[in-house]
């Protein structure tokens, strides 16, 4: 299972997209591969064939090796849209989020579409160590807090319109206990918020999208 950081661009001249991956958060698998951060280059298609409604990204993709030495083959691709997926991600939660009580820190309102969060240390760099999850999915996995931020985009799924954001200790540091600085930039909001985790909680903090209110003085 990968979990990776992604860019994109869409052309509506053209009708394509393309597709970076900036990063790897986590993978697991086996010990002779190497994961590729790859590029796609994608159009749209729909129609053709026997079913007139069917819709299509096509294209191609080079990658890179993560480890900067190993070859990364280009390959093709072609993703079908589908009304409902079959598809069930086999992912576990790890113990120190199911077991762990999630404590609300707090609830924020936003109007935009992304959220950028920046993670630090809160005060003297201990070796506090974190991961953070978006609705029980993992974005950041296992990294040290320092003065440098830890930055992650979420994207906001209009049709979710509650994001929750679970900050995990995965260790107490050698300061009990694993305390993190998060901002947050929301359109042109920020917010400074102080999380907390030990071996009975993590912190959560809840997004709650509204759409943005029409200027008054727009005709």
């Amino acid at each position: 299972m990968f979990g990776k950081i992604l860019k994109e661009s869409y052309k509506s001249d053209s009708n394509t997209i393309s597709i970076q991956e900036n990063g790897i958060i986590t993978f697991k698998i086996r010990e002779d591969c190497v994961p590729c951060i790859k590029k796609y280059a994608l159009s749209f298609h729909k129609g053709g064939g026997n079913v007139v409604t069917e819709e299509q990204l096509r294209g191609t993709w080079t990658g890179k090796a993560a480890d900067g030495k190993t070859v990364c083959d280009p390959g093709t691709i072609v993703l079908t849209r589908f009304d409902k997926s079959s598809f069930k991600p086999e992912f576990n939660l790890p113990p120190t989020l199911t077991k762990r009580k999630a404590e609300l820190v707090k609830e924020i309102k936003v109007d935009t579409g992304t959220i950028r969060l920046d993670f630090y240390d809160n005060g003297q760099i201990d070796g506090d160590t974190i991961s953070v999850y978006v609705n029980n999915m993992p974005i950041v996995s296992n990294k040290m807090l320092t003065i440098k931020p830890i930055s992650v985009e979420i994207k906001i799924d209009l049709k979710k319109t509650e994001q929750e954001v679970i900050m995990v200790g995965e260790n107490l540091g050698s300061i009990p206990p694993n305390t993190a600085l998060m901002i947050v930039y929301a359109g042109d909001k920020r917010y400074q918020l102080y999380l907390t985790s030990d071996e009975q909680k993590n912190a959560m903090v809840r997004f709650i999208y509204e759409k943005p209110a029409k200027d008054s003085t727009s005709k």
